[in-house]
């Protein structure tokens, strides 16, 4: 796609969708944690993309729609502690582990749960954002409107206060 293209032109809104709806929705379940949530929050950002068209250069609507969800989103939870139930579905497992591994693993991954949950919202986005996304530390720092060295110190963080609870379980 050419980037002096008109957002406003139905075949270029629905590139835009498509290039970027599933990311969007990412950060924001990363947020909130709430799928049904997030969807709401990704269409009201489209649907602001779409009335702002005209307003918005197409190099910017990736942007735009970020900081319309991560808006929304901080609207409608302002005074709310979020949990996030990181939901990731295990895949099925055969039959050849021992039920004593098969117990210390979903154990395991109860404790990382917990562990990711209990970071703060900053640390948690940033981290999944890096380690389930695949994002580099700039792309993350675009997307929340901060600095790297940030992003660095989120991520430290995280990892600090996921390995903290962690190491706990193992002794």
């Amino acid at each position: 796609m050419e980037p002096n293209q008109d957002v406003c032109k139905e075949a270029v809104f629905s590139q835009v969708y498509k290039a970027h709806a599933k990311a969007i929705f990412n950060f924001v379940y990363f947020k909130c944690g709430d799928s049904a949530a997030s969807d709401d929050l990704v269409q009201e950002a489209f649907i602001k993309l779409w009335k702002n068209c005209k307003k918005v250069p197409f190099g910017k609507a990736k942007s735009f729609l970020y900081t319309v969800a991560n808006n929304t989103f901080l609207n409608e939870v302002a005074h709310k502690k979020v949990v996030l139930k990181y939901a990731g579905e295990k895949t099925a497992q055969s039959n050849h582990y021992s039920p004593e591994f098969l117990l210390e693993e979903k154990q395991f991954k109860e404790r990382l749960d917990t562990a990711i949950a209990n970071l703060s919202e900053a640390q948690r986005t940033a981290f999944l954002l890096n380690r389930i996304e695949g994002k580099k530390y700039k792309e993350i720092a675009g997307i929340l409107g901060i600095s790297v060295k940030a992003v660095e110190k989120r991520m430290s963080q995280a990892l600090a206060g996921i390995r903290s609870q962690i190491v706990t379980f193992n002794k």
